[in-house]
């Protein structure tokens, strides 16, 4: 009788202890996760979307070295890279009709020069090129519709080597080029040595502005079965606002929906938020 009873003692402690243990993992389960999110506000403000334009540097100027009668030069007085003056001896050459000198028609650096002592040289071709590197020329090809972007005196911003400089537009082709595109070029200020010919320069171009919108960081946008929305902060919750893409600018997004100016939205941690979700606002490497 007393081994009955303390196996059905032993019994009722067992289901105690496992409706415990059950309890405790039900609480448990309960417990809402705090997820740790970056933040940024939204702002209201007009949005300028940029074409970027690429395109080489070359001398604002050229002028072709040319030789009157076709012989042998026998004294070369420069190389590729000197600078020289007007009236400066740039070659002797020995004709049929004898020896024939050579001069700059006008001040800057020799260019384009393959020619040495003993080679022939003929009228078809230019000895050499004194270009004019004192200012230099912006060249770019556009399509039609990115021709419409130009007018002539219009000042943009030109990168090179992360370097900024104002470029003004100075011709806009109306006839394509062999490529079926429209040559487009800029003048601009040579500092120093700074510039090179045959550098590549990116040209921020205005296409399109969006006036007066709600712009948010374009890393707080994500897209679900074709519908775009972003995670706001309030109340310490998550809350997911659905929203309309106006235009894209790198790093920024014009968008309309039910967010306001100043409402805290959501740029890192997103992926794992739902609406509702217990959100903690940390600063970006702070999620450990």
């Amino acid at each position: 009788m007393r081994k009955m009873l303390l196996l059905i003692t032993l019994a009722v402690l067992v289901c105690v202890l496992a409706a415990c243990n059950q309890d405790n993992q039900t609480s448990g389960e309960k417990e809402e996760k705090v997820i740790p999110v970056e933040t940024e506000k939204a702002v209201k403000d007009d949005l300028v979307v940029k074409k970027d334009i690429y395109g080489r540097t070359a001398p604002a100027s050229t002028a072709p070295v040319m030789v009157q009668t076709p012989g042998e030069i026998i004294e070369l007085e420069v190389k590729n890279g000197d600078k020289v003056e007007t009236d400066d001896l740039i070659a002797t050459i020995d004709t049929a009709r004898g020896s024939q000198h050579i001069y700059a028609s006008t001040d800057g650096e020799i260019a384009k020069l393959n020619a040495s002592e003993g080679s022939m040289v003929s009228t078809s071709e230019p000895l050499a090129v004194i270009a004019d590197m004192s200012a230099m020329e912006l060249t770019f090809t556009v399509t039609s519709g990115t021709q419409d972007l130009f007018s002539e005196g219009d000042t943009y911003t030109a990168i090179m080597n992360d370097k900024k400089y104002d470029a003004e537009i100075t011709s806009i082709s109306s006839m394509p080029d062999d490529t079926g595109l429209y040559p487009v070029t800029a003048s601009i200020e040579k500092e120093d040595n700074d510039i090179l010919a045959g550098m590549v320069s990116v040209m921020h171009v205005p296409e399109k502005t969006v006036k007066n919108t709600i712009i948010v960081p374009t890393e707080a946008v994500m897209t679900e079965s074709g519908q775009s929305f972003v995670y706001t902060v309030q109340g310490g919750k998550a809350a997911k606002v659905n929203v309309t893409i106006q235009e894209t600018q790198s790093d920024k997004t014009a968008v309309k929906g039910d967010v306001k100016k100043g409402d805290k939205v959501v740029t890192s941690g997103q992926l794992t938020l739902t609406d509702g979700s217990k959100v903690e606002a940390v600063k970006a490497g702070n999620q450990s």
